[in-house]
């Protein structure tokens, strides 16, 4: 992948040492159209480290860059600001020699997003992590990195346990619940429909009742000791939820190389123990074990990790750690990457320290903390049913589903489900990852679905009409194999936006935000629009013109095909 970008900022640095300055930090911004292409703006700096007038310097770079055939034209503008606009034969040549893929890289990113929780509902909280870290994933092998994607499911903890018990307090007579261990345990006639209503009836019940509470903190217990008859029934449960939450993850295009929770989790808190003991950083705080994960330059007061209950029970936390501990140790990531709820900042803010002070990761391993905001109702309070419950995630991809299948063009008489699916998940996932990540954002069905603004159905309309453009020149055997000249300026807008990819995807990876590609799209989409518009392609008589605009409409679409693919939205054949 050839960087558009970085050759301009190496002809700068060039022009600069040339004339005796250096800027290890060059940075090139869009200029207003009728300056230029780009502006270097950073001769004001150097005009003070080296006691110069800045137009002084800028002149001097200018005359040096004015050599250069890759610039029509460069020139000084206020205070010492560099304008440049590039040449036509540079943009054709850079255009037909970029290949669009990067190398690979030496480097393990691990991914923990999804978050799902066994035998309970995937709801719309679940949503945000499943889209923003399927998009980083992807974005991450695009770049050439090598991932694993874990989702740590919630199967270990009080939820397991209230479940466990409410179907001991309904099935008594079942051998799960005998404390004896059998040879063989019948296979429990339930559904994951069933498993859902269980949860809530149980965790409601539990704080009402303070007698069920305790049954169900030792129901708990039982499981985590891994009683032989309620370990056997843990499993079946598992079996159950997971095939269902596997079907909600493949409906979103989503996936994941691990299965892992809170359960694998535990098996490695033994050994963590132990290796927490030789480095003497647990302390005693009131019967409880803890890590003391306060700086000395903290502005606001970090609590100390809790590692063990006064009563010997582990937390969430502790399973965390040691999922960072066997992580390290069998995958040796460079990175790991969090994408959670902004609200857990804290917590893992604790548990990265924890790591870090305790040796678990070493300076070669880095803990990243993706958070992000809510999705909310029109209210801009927690998106609800209209019975003021948590929508379930299936329920909103359902509803979404009958807007998009409700708009879709009447001519479309085959695979109109499969056609409304596939819109309506770029809908939902588009809107999803356009906010900047940290930002709440309104669910709005109407305005998502719309063909116009910013939106996945106008995305997908933009793209289709590229590949459209692209088969009636196949039919009409009209060939294209580059750019062979620049007409207009449309078509000069379209090319200095495609020449973006590079900085907009590694902008993407650096800030760990699908923002920037979501806004890229629409860009990309709208300049293509106006060049669709204005240039009559297919009835152009000019043979290098007409080859030049499909060759350039080609690159379109399959930059717009690798963009929609990290988002992991499918683009149907007609809409």
């Amino acid at each position: 992948m050839k960087k558009f970008y970085k050759i301009i900022s190496d002809k700068i640095a060039k022009a600069l040492v040339d004339n005796g300055y250096e800027d290890k930090n060059i940075f090139i911004m869009a200029s207003k159209p009728e300056f230029g292409d780009y502006q270097y703006n950073n001769v004001m700096s150097l005009a003070k480290n080296y006691h110069e007038n800045p137009i002084d310097i800028a002149k001097k770079v200018v005359k040096s860059l004015e050599k250069d055939s890759f610039f029509a034209s460069v020139s000084v503008a206020g205070p010492g600001f560099i304008n440049m606009k590039i040449s036509n034969e540079a943009l054709i040549a850079f255009f037909n020699e970029n290949d669009y893929t990067y190398p690979e890289k030496n480097q393990l990113i691990f991914l923990d997003y999804g978050g799902a929780n066994v035998a309970k509902s995937l709801h719309v909280g679940h949503l945000r992590s499943a889209n923003i870290g399927e998009a980083l994933k992807r974005l991450c092998q695009f770049l050439g990195y090598q991932t694993i994607s874990d989702t740590h499911l919630g199967d270990w903890g009080r939820p397991l346990g209230l479940v466990i018990l409410e179907l001991s307090k309904r099935y008594p007579d079942l051998p799960f619940f005998d404390g004896l261990e059998h040879k063989e345990y019948p296979n429990l006639n339930i559904d994951n429909k069933m498993l859902e209503e269980i949860y809530p009836y149980a965790s409601l019940k539990a704080k009402e009742d303070e007698e069920y509470l305790k049954e169900a903190k030792f129901m708990t217990k039982r499981l985590q000791d891994k009683e032989p008859g309620i370990f056997a029934l843990w499993q079946q449960i598992m079996q159950i939820s997971k095939k269902d939450i596997r079907l909600i993850y493949d409906r979103l295009n989503t996936s994941f190389d691990l299965y892992k929770g809170e359960m694998d989790a535990g098996e490695v808190v033994p050994s963590l123990l132990e290796y927490l003991d030789k480095q003497k950083v647990v302390t005693d705080s009131e019967g409880a074990k803890v890590i003391d994960v306060s700086e000395d330059n903290d502005k606001l007061e970090i609590p100390p990790l809790l590692l063990i209950k006064s009563d010997g029970g582990i937390l969430y936390s502790t399973t965390e750690l040691a999922t960072i501990f066997d992580r390290v140790r069998t995958y040796h990531p460079n990175e790991i990457w969090y994408m959670t709820d902004k609200r857990q900042s804290l917590y893992f803010t604790q548990v990265f320290r924890a790591a870090k002070k305790t040796h678990i990761i070493d300076g070669q391993t880095k803990l990243v903390f993706v958070g992000f905001g809510t999705m909310n109702g029109k209210d801009g309070k927690p998106f609800k049913t209209r019975d003021g419950g948590v929508m379930r995630l299936n329920d909103l991809l359902d509803l979404v589903h009958q807007e998009c299948l409700k708009r879709l063009n009447a001519n479309i008489r085959e695979n109109r489900e499969e056609i409304a699916e596939q819109i309506a998940l770029a809908t939902i996932k588009y809107a999803d990852m356009l906010p900047v990540k940290e930002t709440d954002y309104c669910f709005d069905l109407e305005k998502f679905c719309s063909l116009e603004g910013k939106t996945g159905p106008f995305i997908l309309y933009s793209t289709i009409r590229m590949k459209s453009l692209l088969q009636k020149a196949k039919e009409n055997n009209f060939s294209y194999d580059n750019l062979k000249v620049i007409v207009n300026e449309y078509d000069r807008d379209l090319i200095m936006t495609l020449n973006d990819l590079d900085i907009v995807l590694e902008k993407a990876f650096n800030e760990k935000s699908l923002n920037e590609i979501t806004e890229y799209l629409y860009r990309i989409a709208t300049s293509f629009n106006r060049f669709y518009t204005e240039n009559i392609i297919l009835k152009e008589k000019q043979e290098d013109i007409r080859s030049s605009w499909l060759y350039l409409t080609s690159i379109a679409y399959k930059i717009n095909m690798i963009l929609l693919d990290i988002l992991a939205i499918k683009v149907p054949s007609v809409m």
